[in-house]
């Protein structure tokens, strides 16, 4: 059954974690401020009037998208994924980027999924492995855990694992080995079906800022003054997502303005080859947002 909508847009976001703080800041980047939300009250206004923030578990996020007690939410794919969600994906927003992965000691002798027939697996995703090992046909146990499964195996609770893995330092420090990954996953912004239909123009607005955000993510926006016989060495070397700008100097006649932007880890070596290409007054500004 369905909540009953709010007037104003909510949006869930993780109350805690290691991607919760990461999404703040994204948020607030996006020009989207919350108010009084230092103090993670279940329900905090913005400085947009329409749009109110709900805090909540990212686990629940994707069901509360779905049944309407929130509009919108950002959560992982593969909270979205565990729940089989019925929401629309709007955005990855390229964060806690990370790997489901199966995962046995190292001194197993296993190879591949087919050797855990009959065995035990802990996870925190009991229906995204149920699904995996159903559709390899494998018959398994599945063991929820809440946490720090990767000491299942040694405690001789389960034979192995399926957890989420970025640097795999994790499974290295438990002696543990990766033989398959199940899912790709990173945070995402998700939408209620309904809401999409009754306030989509409203939706996108949010979704628009989050990605112009996201564009910037690296970039520079790099302005100089070049003599016009100098003008094509400056553009061979200076790349840029769609080529320079280059305007005329009101008040020289020689001279024209070049802008463009360009990745920030190209920035070292560039400027000297700007200048030593004939540019000079050389200014480089970080972007906060970049729309398309």
């Amino acid at each position: 059954m369905n909540s009953k909508p709010s007037e104003r847009l909510r949006l869930a976001v993780p109350n805690k974690g290691r991607i919760a703080q990461p999404i703040l800041e994204l948020i607030e980047k996006s020009g989207l401020h919350i108010k009084n939300g230092g103090d993670r009250k279940l329900i905090a206004p913005t400085g947009d009037p329409e749009i109110e923030v709900l805090f909540a578990r990212p686990i629940d996020i994707p069901e509360y998208v779905a049944n309407g007690a929130a509009d919108i939410g950002i959560t992982g794919r593969d909270m979205v994924r565990e729940r089989e969600s019925d929401v629309a994906e709007l955005l990855d927003l390229e964060l806690g980027t990370a790997t489901l992965v199966l995962a046995v000691p190292d001194d197993a002798g296993i190879a591949d999924a087919a050797d855990l027939d009959g065995a035990r697996i802990a996870t925190e995703f009991p229906n995204l492995t149920r699904s995996f090992f159903k559709t390899k046909g494998i018959r398994v146990t599945i063991v929820p855990v809440g946490g720090a499964c990767e000491a299942t195996p040694y405690l001789g609770i389960a034979d192995a694992i399926v957890d989420l893995a970025s640097s795999g330092n994790t499974l290295r420090t438990n002696r543990l080995r990766v033989i398959e990954e199940i899912l790709e996953s990173s945070t995402i912004l998700i939408a209620n079906r309904g809401r999409m239909a009754m306030r989509g123009a409203k939706i996108e607005e949010l979704r628009l800022a989050l990605e112009s955000v996201i564009r910037a993510r690296g970039q520079v926006y790099v302005m100089m003054n070049v003599q016009k016989n100098a003008l094509e060495d400056v553009k061979r070397v200076l790349p840029g997502l769609s080529g320079p700008t280059v305007m005329e100097v009101a008040s020289a006649d020689n001279l024209v303005a070049v802008h463009a932007v360009v990745a920030e880890d190209h920035i070292y070596q560039l400027i000297s080859q700007l200048k030593n290409a004939g540019a000079r007054d050389i200014l480089v500004m970080p972007i906060e947002r970049i729309i398309r």
